[in-house]
């Protein structure tokens, strides 16, 4: 057996989670069907990825009582949609599941666990009931924000166009840290990816549950303003946070297009963090069919690329399943508890 052979079967054995992926919106192929999507649910079983999190992402609108309901529909319509993915077909299983637990039981049945959450606080407005009304519906964190401020934070990249001061906030809002503690009440973690760097800071300080960033890279290595520094890793690491290291092109080199960034300049952004802040602070979110993808991970099915690479930079099984999940749905248990 190959190396290549070898590492593609150490993959399949391991339970993989990738914490971030888009769907199409308002309208996508069949999620049974071996598809354009850069995930889908055949790409997955092909790929050895054993979970998703599937995201109801909302685009920074203008801050008003209609944009923030219809945000706020938008991302319900989403998450029932997330929800419709589960059921078998062609003889492959996909479950819905919003625990830890429930996650690896799907794993060990082999079925596809389905989890969800919610990109943008723009989708709560001022109403922090729908939170609850989210978690209700099964999602398992919301990212602060997205490109533009909202009415709970600042975000890194702001929109001038929607009349965005550079700092408006100066980080979280009053009310986006009465968010933090609801969230902390939900058992939903809080997602700091897009977040400007205050923003981020306060966020991993005041929460009672372990920041995670779903899909960012290492700001060293690529100057991005998506991306986190030495500071910000280091505080992910002093309160128990992790980073999940992205395939956006842009974000792994500048001006990174899809054709030039490969799987080795993937992993150095895992090397920089796990030499920065440790293993048990590292994992691994796709962003796909959100901008993520490159050459030799270009789609779920390509995943276990992703493995042999570490394995050639001298990761062992107990350091991979650690990246392709373990750390994560570590800190959904700790959400978990916090809400207990």
């Amino acid at each position: 057996m190959n190396d290549i052979t070898s590492a593609e079967a150490l993959h399949h054995t391991l339970l993989t989670l990738d914490s971030h992926i888009d769907i199409p919106w308002p309208d996508g192929p069949d999620p049974f069907t071996d598809g354009p999507r850069r995930v889908d649910l055949p790409k997955m079983r092909r790929g050895g990825v054993s979970a998703g999190v599937f995201i109801a992402y909302l685009p920074q609108g203008r801050r008003s009582p209609v944009d923030e309901q219809a945000a706020f529909d938008r991302a319900m319509a989403m998450l029932y949609a997330i929800a419709a993915m589960a059921g078998t077909h062609d003889g492959i299983t996909a479950r819905l599941t919003s625990t830890a637990d429930e996650v690896e039981a799907a794993r060990r049945d082999g079925a596809l666990a389905v989890m969800m959450a919610v990109e943008n606080g723009h989708a709560t407005g001022t109403d922090l009931s729908r939170l609850r009304r989210f978690r209700e519906r099964g999602a398992r964190y919301l990212t602060l924000t997205h490109n533009g401020h909202n009415a709970l934070a600042d975000a890194a990249i702001p929109r001038a166009d929607l009349g965005d001061a550079p700092a408006e906030h100066g980080g979280l809002s009053p009310l986006g840290r009465q968010a933090i503690a609801a969230l902390n009440a939900l058992g939903m973690l809080v997602d700091v990816s897009h977040a400007a760097k205050s923003t981020m800071l306060q966020a991993a300080l005041l929460s009672r549950t372990p920041v995670v960033a779903t899909h960012s890279c290492m700001r060293a290595l690529c100057d991005h303003p998506r991306n986190l520094d030495d500071e910000q890793l280091d505080v992910l690491r002093d309160t128990g946070g992790v980073v999940q290291v992205t395939a956006l092109p842009a974000f792994i080199r500048p001006q990174g297009k899809e054709s030039a960034v490969g799987l080795a300049d993937f992993a150095d952004h895992i090397d920089y963090a796990v030499r920065r802040i440790g293993i048990a602070h590292v994992g691994i979110g796709s962003d796909f069919d959100g901008g993520g993808g490159f050459a030799g991970w270009h789609d779920a099915g390509e995943s276990a690329n992703v493995t042999a690479e570490l394995v050639r930079r001298g990761y062992g099984r107990s350091e991979l399943a650690l990246l392709w999940g373990g750390n994560f749905l570590r800190l959904l248990r700790r959400a978990e508890q916090v809400a207990e």
